[in-house]
């Protein structure tokens, strides 16, 4: 195909990727139909053959198993008491910190996902007893939102993780290993959140309330027992995942296993919760399922445009550093967080970007990690961050509010992002090490 020709294909292609988008119809459907207009205009295979094959492909990879298994887990801790023992067990170790019992929202947040793998039931988790508690004692509503959205959205970053095991799956590479990826980043955000909430509360004095009174080590100690079994659950799939003890397929179900086990001690564990979790983990398992499904059809057809083999040739052509080529892909990133959810961005995307990362000698492992930090983003960015609508009814707060509150801690993200730009070794430490070459 010539060049003007490429050219004229990629701009039909958009015009109708945009127009089905634009009208509201699923974004599987929408890849799958781009995939048949590509496929039409450019071979006479049949096109329903290619269909069937690349789905029956996208579907059947075994790594997909952890999938459906790790939503469930985290649906079955959602219906926990976790939050609450969270809450009085980490309390009485963060009084001596300026900001005191926000860091609850991060060190919380920062626990659940460990054991959980989506940012919207780690945010309402801990949001649903950590919110009231703040108000009651007055400490600054702003705070007390921005951390909690901000830091809601380390359920896509520490493992495990819905989206990392979307994106492993449609970049072919190791889910163990973007996993262990995701370990060092998550910590250092952490790190990030606490640091704003230290430095926000010195300069702010005024608006933090007074310390409580001193716990004697010994309640301490009692208040955080009942953290023991979920530290537990995280020490044996971390654990896991390092040492090679088990595949990431296995770990999830133990992961269900133990959230099975945490959810029958803290007595929640009930028939009507029971049925709750499975049904709603099949609901967004199928979604899920279905755009890849319609993003490997997508996929396919592209291979037969030859526009991702001409965009690769472009960026080595450009000479591009990869420090540049992250920076390019960050803006787009975030424009597109702000429009689309987070699958969906990964699924659209790696058609076109994976190749280009290829070429650009990016590992993808850490370009995994990467724009899971984006998907972080676009979690807190208006107008379809979905934390946001989370924390605008718990709260009862209009969006733009809550948007307000996060926005400092959506800085951080783009922060991070820099940071592990510059030091990629954060993100490649573990997988080098359980993976030495």
């Amino acid at each position: 195909m010539a060049n003007l020709g490429m050219i004229e294909l990629s701009f039909i292609l958009l015009g109708v990727m945009i127009l089905l988008l634009g009208s509201g119809i699923w974004i599987a459907v929408s890849l799958g139909l781009v995939g048949f207009v590509a496929m039409a205009l450019t071979t006479s295979l049949p096109l329903g053959s290619v269909l069937a094959t690349t789905t029956w492909s996208a579907s059947s990879s075994w790594t997909l198993a952890a999938l459906p298994l790790f939503i469930w887990m985290g649906e079955i801790l959602f219906r926990t008491k976790l939050s609450e023992e969270m809450f009085r067990g980490l309390s009485p170790w963060v009084q001596w910190l300026p900001g005191r019992l926000t860091h609850v929202n991060v060190i919380g947040c920062g626990i659940f996902a460990a054991v959980s793998g989506s940012s919207a039931a780690t945010c309402a988790t801990i949001g649903k007893i950590a919110l009231p508690e703040l108000d009651k004692r007055g400490y600054d509503k702003g705070l007390s939102l921005g951390s909690l959205a901000g830091s809601g959205t380390l359920g896509l970053l520490i493992p495990p993780s819905i989206p990392m095991v979307v994106y492993a799956v449609t970049a072919n590479v190791s889910v163990l290993q973007v996993f262990l990826g995701g370990f060092l980043p998550g910590v250092l955000v952490m790190v990030l959140y606490s640091g704003y909430i230290i430095i926000w509360s010195l300069l702010n004095p005024k608006k933090v309330p007074p310390r409580d009174p001193p716990m004697p080590f010994r309640q301490k100690l009692r208040e955080s027992a009942k953290l023991a079994p979920c530290l537990l659950l995280i020490m044996a799939v971390f654990f896991s995942l390092v040492l090679g003890f088990a595949t990431a397929t296995e770990c999830a179900a133990w992961g269900v296993t133990g959230a099975l086990l945490l959810a029958w001690w803290s007595g929640t564990l009930t028939r009507k919760n029971f049925l709750e979790s499975i049904m709603s983990a099949t609901r967004l398992t199928c979604m899920i399922m279905l755009i890849l499904a319609g993003a490997a059809y997508t996929t396919a057809a592209m291979a037969y445009t030859g526009i991702p083999a001409a965009l690769a040739t472009w960026v080595q052509g450009q000479q591009l550093t990869p420090g540049m080529l992250a920076l390019y892909l960050s803006i787009m990133y975030i424009i597109l967080g702000c429009l689309i959810d987070g699958i969906s961005m990964i699924v659209l995307t790696a058609v076109i970007v994976l190749p280009m990362v290829k070429q650009a000698g990016l590992d993808l492992v850490w370009f995994g990690v990467y724009l899971i930090i984006h998907v972080e983003m676009a979690q807190i960015t208006p107008p379809v961050g979905f934390n946001l609508f989370v924390l605008q009814n718990m709260s009862g707060r209009d969006t733009f509010t809550v948007a307000r509150a996060a926005f400092p801690f959506f800085v951080l993200l783009l922060a991070s992002v820099f940071i592990i730009t510059e030091y990629p070794q954060i993100v490649m430490f573990l997988p080098k090490l359980a993976f030495p070459d």
